[in-house]
């Protein structure tokens, strides 16, 4: 083979032949990171109760930034030498919200007060190796609100993004998929489809939080140019995420949907959940730590909950937009 052959070849190798690398975290007991994490919500909408609320909120907007201090409280090793289950505690150092409605909302309301209660509050939780949130302990006392409580399982689930790779490590062009039960909804057998693409390695970005959500949007193919390498310089390895809802088996909006926990009250649910999405995430390839993650999402709801011993019925129809970003703090 000629040798001036050899760089083309090379260049244009398959993504079979490029290094494999495993993004895991490396993490000991004792370790402390600290995020800052922002979110914005939009909910528009509209419920039907047996009694009627004129008055009530048809569209919410809800913002809410976090600092949020993650301690290490155990590690344990995985079989052969793999990543094992992490036990993390979460300390809200810095929490508030604010929200807009155009109507007086009650839940809406009691969310942003738990959110301007959060600081010095702690959670526990731990990181399986396939990136399943258990065992978690406070997310319940500190947000009975399910809407604040999907949204604190949110950045649990972006921190811990790199923990659901392929056993077999990565590399760049790669592509995979999974799906994960979605949780905390009154609908059953729904699943947060995603696919993930290794895009390209980059110099990290900047630790500077405060950083506008929708300028750094999900679906952008490439980050603000980076600086010139220096000494110093940390390498991310950029991940794009899509994620869609999916339904196994066959449904009409008719169908019961009713989740284990509902019928033990006495309840029976039907309707439809539809959503998707994408996150972009930059994980360096020196620690496995997020350095960042920016995450939108947009759900359409239509669903039915009926009491079994009353005949009542309440029915909501509406759509749910998120974006988000975490941010590692210096």
């Amino acid at each position: 083979m000629p040798r001036a052959l050899l760089p083309f070849l090379l260049f244009f190798a398959p993504p079979a032949f490029a290094q494999r690398i495993h993004l895991l975290p490396e993490f000991k007991p004792g370790d402390v990171l600290r995020y800052q994490i922002e979110t914005r919500m939009t909910t528009a909408g509209t419920t039907t109760t047996p009694i009627v609320n004129p008055q009530g909120a048809t569209q919410i907007k809800q913002s809410a930034g976090i600092t949020l201090r993650l301690e290490v409280l155990a590690v344990q090793p995985g079989a052969n030498g793999a990543a094992g289950p992490i036990r993390l505690r979460a300390t809200y150092e810095k929490s508030s919200a604010i929200s807009e409605s155009d109507a007086y909302d009650p839940s809406s309301a009691a969310a942003v007060d738990q959110y301007n209660r959060l600081e010095g509050h702690s959670m526990e939780f731990t990181v399986n190796p396939g990136g399943q949130l258990t065992d978690v302990h406070g997310l319940d006392e500190l947000f009975s609100n399910p809407s604040a409580a999907q949204n604190l399982r949110s950045w649990m689930t972006g921190l811990s993004s790199s923990t659901s790779f392929p056993p077999a490590g990565i590399a760049i062009g790669q592509k995979w998929s999974r799906e994960v039960p979605l949780t905390g909804i009154p609908l059953a057998g729904l699943f947060w489809r995603t696919e993930a693409s290794y895009l390209r390695n980059e110099l990290c970005p900047a630790n500077n939080a405060g950083t506008d959500v929708a300028a750094n949007a999900p679906g952008a193919p490439a980050a603000t140019p980076p600086k010139s390498p220096t000494a110093n310089s940390e390498t991310c390895a950029v991940i794009l995420t899509q994620f869609t809802i999916v339904h196994h088996g066959h449904r009409s909006s008719s169908s019961d949907e009713s989740p284990e926990d509902y019928r033990r009250n006495g309840l029976r649910t039907s309707g439809t959940w539809t959503g998707s999405g994408q996150s972009l995430d930059s994980i360096s390839l020196t620690t496995g730590h997020t350095i960042r993650s920016t995450q939108s999402s947009s759900q359409s709801l239509d669903y039915a909950i009926t009491s079994t011993t009353t005949g009542s019925r309440l029915t909501y129809k509406g759509k749910i937009e998120t974006e988000s970003q975490i941010t590692l703090l210096p």
